[in-house]
């Protein structure tokens, strides 16, 4: 018992180390998005029409709701089959066959001329010899009447009869089969009847007939079936038409094989679970999820490890989705004829802008042709759909590409409804369809509604998704600039230097992302952000001092290390509080990396005597910059303060200085962690120079004015 209860802990506990193992959720949630993508794709969860079946009573007056026109199988079937009936039966003719049997009779019949010329035998033994070879049973008067007979007679009558038997099975083609056998004996018998042979011989014929005549057509099963199919080709498919509100059942009747026809093709009947369309439809799913996964495998490696990306992907993939499940279930009574167009407002392109400003260009249109495909399958194959549906969404990624304030998804919501208007437009005049009038009320109403759709959806969902997965989305990045926010406020009012500092390492900054293509606005507000710690200590920062007294004079080195690292810990603590984005968080924790704080580690060693300060208690604690956007702000921060020491630096003072703490900050290993190169470095250079040229270009020097005042004096009186 005690062994069971510690299995049972044992395995309890194993399971639930396996819940929380973050590559088990992970795995969870994938598979979780796979099942709800397939069955939204696959099952129709709003069909409020009651579904009827063969042999049921109706329940109600049925109409059409919509004109279709399908073939009927049954009645094609039937047309077919009597198509078929009305081959005849093919036969191969054997003229052998004919020859055979005239000479069987002529043997016979020369036995028995024999027999009437032998002089030797008398009447009784004629007869009897003439029994004894003729294979049918004659009358004893018939056999007399042969034995008395001539030889002449019997071949006259062998001829007629040869003759007759030869016109019958070769006058015609087709020759005579063994189920015409029967009715050719009766004919061939009827005409010898009428050739006026004396008894003896016509009942001879007679027995001839029945017993040598055999069937010379043989029937022939594979040309008649080749014919017979040939001839079921010919017959054209039976076409029913039904025409929209035209009635296909009462109430109280009960429903038909016909019936039953007209209500599948409408999809009033009822179906089965539609287990084919389930697995066809996870198979595409499958398919599409493996694309995109391969795509972000090799362009985003750092997407696994950001796993809520993930999430946030299939929140918007589905919502979007199910949205369009709801508008394509809508039937608009008083105009129909929208109502089988509804799909066309289905919002990828809402998809599309939030994938583009939450994640990336690239992969939203991808996801986006993703959809499209989903949605041509969703709508039941409606490729139409799936076009505008892939033009509004590509619409959507690229009219988000450069946005300054919110509004702007409002007008990227009527790009993508005007270019929904127009594809709509374009695609219904292809089908042929509708009316012109139709065509342009359908495109302007549809297209509009798919664009409004688009920015509501986008306009109400993007806050909430920044906020959920901590995303720093343009928007969000542009409201953080404002110099109105309450962290920025505060730190131009507390540490006005520092402020006016980071506003230098912002333009620094912003410049050197742009030359090697990073996010340039996340540098400028992580750099306007960078020192925000220093409020809580502001005095101890040499930017901030007025006068020149320093406290850190008074102070060990030591502690003053320990206070000016701790400026980093407080300002990740204040943007914690102020829940900033976690990418501006990581710029602030990572602008100083581990670098050395030179002036105390050199003032510590002076100070030293017993050699007991070590280098790694004067360093920042870390971590190293992760990615090119801390690495620059961290460059940014280190020029901006050395250049701000020199007096009147000319060109040449300016670039020397930035190539030396770049270099110093590379020897360092600062860059280690993160992906800029050589190359990057050598930009980035470039750009601080060219922006430092313009801060600290030659200015004119003008005179004092009472200097002008003086000179003007002196020279009155030379004059005078």
């Amino acid at each position: 018992m005690l062994g069971l209860r510690a299995l049972v802990a044992t395995t309890g506990q194993g399971l639930k180390q396996s819940l929380t193992d973050p590559k088990t959720r992970q795995v969870g949630a994938v598979l979780a998005f796979f099942l709800c993508l397939t069955f939204l794709v696959s099952v129709n969860f709003f069909d409020t029409q009651p579904r009827l079946s063969k042999n049921q009573v109706a329940p109600r007056d049925i109409w059409a709701p919509y004109a279709i026109s399908f073939e009927d199988p049954v009645k094609t079937n039937e047309e077919r089959e009597r198509a078929r009936a009305q081959v005849k039966k093919q036969y191969d003719v054997d003229p052998q066959v004919s020859v055979a049997i005239q000479n069987d009779i002529s043997n016979l019949t020369a036995k028995i001329r024999a027999i009437q010329d032998d002089k030797d035998l008398q009447q009784q033994a004629k007869i009897e010899r003439i029994k004894a070879i003729v294979p049918v049973a004659l009358p004893a008067d018939v056999l007399a009447g042969l034995a008395s007979g001539t030889s002449q007679a019997t071949a006259e009558m062998t001829k007629e009869v040869n003759s007759r038997i030869a016109r019958l099975m070769d006058a015609s083609e087709q020759g005579v089969s063994q189920d015409e056998l029967p009715q050719a004996r009766r004919d061939l018998i009827s005409q010898l009847q009428e050739a006026g042979l004396s008894r003896p011989y016509e009942l001879l014929a007679r027995g001839l007939v029945n017993e040598f005549l055999r069937p010379n057509a043989f029937y022939n099963a594979e040309l008649t079936r080749e014919m017979q199919d040939a001839a079921a080709e010919k017959v054209q498919p039976v076409i029913v038409s039904i025409r929209k509100d035209e009635k296909i059942i009462g109430k109280g009747e009960i429903i038909t094989e016909e019936h039953a026809l007209k209500l599948e093709k409408l999809g009033l009947l009822k179906k089965e679970f539609p287990l084919k369309r389930l697995f066809g439809a996870a198979f595409l799913v499958a398919i599409l999820m493996a694309v995109v996964g391969f795509y972000i495998h090799r362009h985003d490696k750092n997407f696994s490890r950001r796993f809520n990306n993930f999430y946030l992907l299939g929140i918007v993939v589905l919502t979007v989705l199910l949205i369009g499940k709801v508008l394509v279930a809508i039937k608009v009574s008083q105009w129909p004829e929208f109502g089988e167009l509804m799909g066309y407002t289905i919002p990828l392109g809402a998809a599309g802008m939030l994938l583009a400003i939450l994640l990336e260009s690239n992969l939203a249109i991808l996801v986006v042709a993703a959809m499209s495909l989903l949605t041509g399958a969703m709508t039941g194959g409606g490729f139409n759909f799936a076009v505008v549906g892939l033009v509004g969404g590509i619409a959507g990624v690229y009219s988000v590409s450069k946005l300054s304030q919110r509004t702007d998804l409002v007008r990227a919501g009527f790009y993508v409804g005007g270019i929904s208007a127009l594809v709509i437009f374009a695609i219904e005049m292809m089908l042929g369809d509708a009316s012109w009038g139709l065509v342009i009320t359908s495109s302007l109403v549809l297209g509009l509604a798919n664009g409004l759709l688009c920015s509501v959806l986008a306009n109400g969902a993007l806050p909430f998704l920044e906020s959920t997965f901590d995303i720093s989305s343009a928007f969000k990045l542009l409201e953080l600039a404002n110099p109105g926010q309450p962290l920025l406020r505060r730190l131009l009012i507390e540490a006005p230097g520092t402020y006016h500092h980071s506003i230098i390492v912002g333009n620094l900054a912003e410049a050197a992302a742009e030359a090697v293509g990073g996010d340039s606005l996340l540098v400028r507000v992580g750099a306007y952000y960078h020192d925000v710690g220093k409020i809580r200590r502001p005095y101890f920062f040499i930017e901030n001092q007025v006068g020149s007294e320093n406290p850190h004079d008074k102070i060990t080195p030591s502690l003053s290390t320990l206070i000016v690292t701790s400026h980093v810990k407080d300002g990740v603590e204040f943007a914690r509080e102020h829940r900033l984005p976690q990418a501006v968080i990581d710029i602030i924790e990572q602008h100083h990396g581990t670098s050395l704080i030179n002036f105390f580690y050199h003032k510590a060693r002076k100070q030293d005597e017993k050699d007991l300060v070590k280098e790694e208690d004067y360093r920042y604690e870390g971590p190293k910059p992760q990615t090119r956007e801390a690495a620059i702000v961290m460059l940014a921060d280190a020029v901006e303060a050395a250049v701000r020491s020199l007096e009147r630096p000319s060109p040449g003072q300016l670039e020397g200085l930035v190539r030396k703490l770049i270099k110093e900050k590379l020897a360092d290993g600062q860059f280690d962690e993160c992906d800029l190169n050589f190359r990057d470095l050598d930009i980035i250079g470039s750009a601080f120079t060219r922006v430092l040229g313009g801060i600290f270009h030659n200015r004119i020097e003008y005179p004092d004015p009472k200097e002008i005042e003086r000179r003007r004096a002196r020279s009155a009186r030379r004059n005078q």
